[in-house]
């Protein structure tokens, strides 16, 4: 047989579309061409495919070879075809026992002794080829990640040798085993029990963690905004095996370390404020997943907040709405998954102090306004974080309250939102608003009123009726009541501030 059919897959952003590898042996001059738009790493296999071959003692065919990787239409890069091209010339020529190729995927770089090496985003591909219901075969360095996706079967190899006893039934592969996936719990290294002081801010946490809501903490410096911040990620509710699985999908095609020991633990990224649009969403020819995307199920924490540029911060509107982030480009577009929590922490003022005497307060309005109104207005709780009072550090033996125990209520809260509407409350849709935030006649128009003073915009009014919604959960209530209200509406430091100094300039 001087023709034959081998399946792969390509890597288009965390989709894994099929690629039929078809090779032709043929007569005439030898040559070796590949075809179906592959780029300068996929056309380099072929020296590595022909060395690997010779050197695991097959004859390298002298014939007239075509590679055609189908559909023509779609870009395939990396080193991930070397298998498959090998798989498909050793079928051509008749070197592999008659096997029916059609019931597996290939996925794998050869080394040119024939070694496997191992290839990026395994788990998109175990997916996809779980969904098809064909055996995978993939570098051996790459079966504990593709075997977290549940009722996939797959072998892994580590040399193109021994592929030839399996399909002749003498040395069977084993499939790769699914050990049981379990909540591993690792010691938190920052714990809330380390930050001295700061009841309101670490309320305000709770609340973050308990609703989902983004958060922006607004203090002098040396103030614990950093380290509060830091250690949200530890209260958070453990992720489910789906969110998990979609967490490990992204790491693995962006060249990030995950093990079974951090498989449970929410993403945090911190980008530096040098950060530009494309590392914070994701871009290039091309796209590859931003900090954004990263931060999927996690949090996205932006310190120093007014010292990032304004048009890389309003890239990030659309996705915290959306909890998605869609990268065009001419030939193609590349959607990524971006629901993640969003906390950030600045100053008051450009010296870093409300009250210094150093900056005016037109000085301070400008230094505000890098940030936009509609960026701000997704922002469901900001909240001042004062300087420590005298005698906190006498006062820090007292035992505070760890981590784990106010998960514990973090995630009570989270359950009885999911059990109410599937979902946090930070997620409710404007028309779910009216079935899950329901409020008397007198708190309407309590809200409606403190709405019109305050000179918010709808988009504010929604975000205080999910805050009232959390903070009715953490205490249990069925209904919102006036007080959860009030307490809502104190969650909007930033407009206070901006308010107030205009009116100072004005004046």
């Amino acid at each position: 047989m001087s023709l034959s059919c081998v399946y792969s897959r390509a890597r288009i952003g965390l989709e894994s579309p099929l690629v039929t590898v078809e090779v032709h042996l043929a007569n005439g001059l030898p040559a070796f061409n590949i075809v179906g738009l592959p780029e300068a790493s996929v056309k380099e296999s072929k020296d590595r495919v022909r060395s690997a071959i010779i050197n695991c003692g097959y004859e390298f065919p002298a014939k007239r070879i075509t590679i055609n990787l189908a559909p023509a239409d779609l870009p395939k890069e990396g080193g991930r075809f070397d298998l498959p091209i090998a798989v498909g010339i050793l079928a051509a020529s008749d070197q592999l026992p008659p096997v029916d190729l059609s019931q597996y995927e290939f996925a794998g770089e050869l080394a040119l002794s024939g070694e496997l090496r191992a290839i990026v985003g395994e788990i998109p591909v175990a997916m996809a080829s779980s969904k098809s219901q064909r055996t995978l075969i993939i570098p051996i360095q790459n079966t504990e990640q593709a075997s977290w996706v549940k009722q996939a079967k797959i072998h892994g190899i580590s040399h193109l040798t021994q592929l030839f006893p399996h399909f002749a039934g003498q040395q069977i592969l084993p499939l790769v085993t699914e050990p049981p996936i379990a909540e591993t719990l690792v010691g938190q290294v920052s714990d809330m029990s380390d930050v001295m002081g700061q009841p309101l801010a670490k309320r305000a946490l709770e609340m973050a963690a308990s609703g989902g809501h983004n958060l922006l903490f607004i203090g002098p410096p040396g103030t614990g905004k950093t380290m509060l911040a830091s250690r949200l990620s530890g209260i958070l509710p453990p992720m489910t095996e789906e969110e998990a699985l979609e967490v490990a999908a992204i790491q693995s095609i962006s060249h990030q370390d995950i093990t079974r020991n951090s498989w449970f633990t929410r993403p945090f990224r911190a980008p530096h404020h040098t950060a530009s649009s494309a590392a914070l969403v994701g871009g290039g020819s091309q796209p590859q997943a931003g900090e954004i995307t990263l931060a999927h199920n996690g949090v996205l924490f932006l310190d120093e907040l007014p010292e990032f540029e304004r048009k890389v911060l309003d890239v990030l509107r659309e996705p915290m709405e959306s909890g998605e982030v869609t990268i065009s480009r001419a030939l193609h577009k590349q959607c990524f998954p971006a629901r993640f929590q969003l906390i950030a922490a600045m100053n008051p003022s450009p010296t870093g102090f409300y009250n210094d005497k150093r900056s005016s307060p037109e000085q301070v309005l400008r230094y505000l306004n890098r940030l936009s109104g509609p960026f701000l207005d997704r922002i469901d709780i900001q909240i001042e974080v004062a300087r420590l009072p005298r005698g906190t550090w006498a006062q820090s033996s007292q035992k505070n309250e760890t981590s784990v125990q106010i998960q514990q209520r973090v995630q009570a809260c989270r359950t009885i939102q999911l059990q109410r509407q599937g979902k946090s409350n930070a997620h409710i849709s404007s028309r779910e608003l009216k079935q899950y935030c329901q409020l008397s006649t007198d708190d309407n128009e309590f809200l409606e009123l403190a709405v019109e003073q305050l000179g918010l915009s709808t988009r504010a009014h929604h975000k205080i009726l999910k805050i009232a919604r959390t903070l009715a959960d953490m205490e249990k209530s069925p209904e919102i009541l006036r007080k959860h209200l009030t307490e809502a509406l104190s969650y909007r430091a930033m407009d206070r501030l901006l308010r107030h100094l205009t009116s100072a300039i004005s004046v």
